[in-house]
């Protein structure tokens, strides 16, 4: 699941919105705090819809590749977006730059498929667990990419929250391998998700880039599906509407997460997904978290909500 940047917890006004009102961040302390519990209440229900589209995933993967899976994702996404924006704002479809945007696009195909090979090995908590780390990845990668100054401080916070990945990764159970590489390339590419659409917020129109999310996803696993697809029972072609659904609706929710209140209140909220990926994992899957895989996900949250306080006080 994408997560917040820290960064954009310095300056409120980074947030993703549908073109609300800047006044929202100069109202009194009484008015803004409904709105920062209805931001709040966007985040954890986009943090649970994020979840149930990964829980479907995981099941499909059983039978069917994961190019047709995430091909089924994206097409509906894609086929949704542009039916709503065509019959609203057809110039949305529009970017000023498509090549960022299509950058960004295949960042996020890149989560999804590497995170798919990474729950064929991994139990389904350690892949959330994992992609959770991409605050802290922003963190590390701020300096070179963005040319911000990150303090020592920051960069404990980035070895603690990367001591979590290697306490999962280094499971007993998990054989070394170069399949290790899955979820770390999976977290890798969210934080770069992350800060390219920081760096398109300024740019394009929220549902512009909700539009251009789903562009490489169609493109790229469309060739495959001729060779390798397989043609789906009825109920796994349901669940298959249902994730694009989920990925579209999930993604509304985020944006509107963040139209609503400030980075800084709502970002740590994000980390809720953790808690559904536990149940999603114990009810679903039988896959009970282990103490290292516990362990692991206190260092990643812990050091994910010290960047996030630090951001806010700056």
């Amino acid at each position: 699941m994408p997560q917040s940047l820290p960064a954009a917890a310095r300056r409120p006004a980074d947030a993703p919105s549908f073109g609300a009102a800047p006044t929202v961040a100069l109202a009194p302390a009484q008015s803004r705090r409904p709105a920062i519990g209805v931001g709040i209440l966007w985040m954890l229900v986009s943090t649970a819809l994020f979840v149930c589209q990964d829980t479907i995933v995981k099941y499909l993967l059983h039978a069917y590749p994961a190019t047709e899976i995430a091909w089924a994702r994206y097409a509906i996404h894609l086929i949704l977006v542009t039916l709503f924006l065509a019959y609203r704002n057809p110039r949305l479809m529009s970017s000023r730059r498509p090549v960022l945007q299509l950058a960004r696009s295949s960042l996020l195909i890149s989560i999804t498929l590497f995170g798919m090979l990474s729950m064929r090995i991994m139990p389904f908590v350690d892949v959330a667990a994992v992609l959770s780390a991409a605050p802290v990845l922003v963190t590390a990668l701020a300096a070179p990419m963005l040319g911000e100054r990150v303090g020592l401080a920051a960069w404990l916070s980035v070895l603690a929250g990367m001591s979590g990945v290697w306490a999962i990764l280094g499971k007993a159970d998990v054989t070394l391998s170069l399949a290790l590489a899955f979820p770390l390339i999976a977290s890798l590419c969210n934080a770069l998700y992350q800060i390219t659409t920081r760096m398109l917020h300024a740019i394009d129109k929220p549902m512009t880039t909700l539009f251009y999310s789903a562009i490489a996803g169609v493109a790229f696993c469309s060739p495959f599906l001729p060779f390798y697809g397989l043609t789906p029972s009825l109920a796994d072609a349901g669940l298959m509407l249902a994730l694009g659904l989920l990925g579209v609706a999930s993604h509304f929710c985020l944006i509107r997460a963040y139209a609503t209140a400030p980075a800084n209140m709502i970002a740590p909220f994000g980390y809720a997904a953790l808690l559904w990926a536990t149940l999603s994992g114990i009810v679903v899957f039988d896959e009970a978290p282990s103490l290292r895989t516990i362990l692991g996900a206190a260092l990643i949250v812990g050091a994910g909500l010290s960047i996030f306080a630090r951001a806010s006080r700056a």
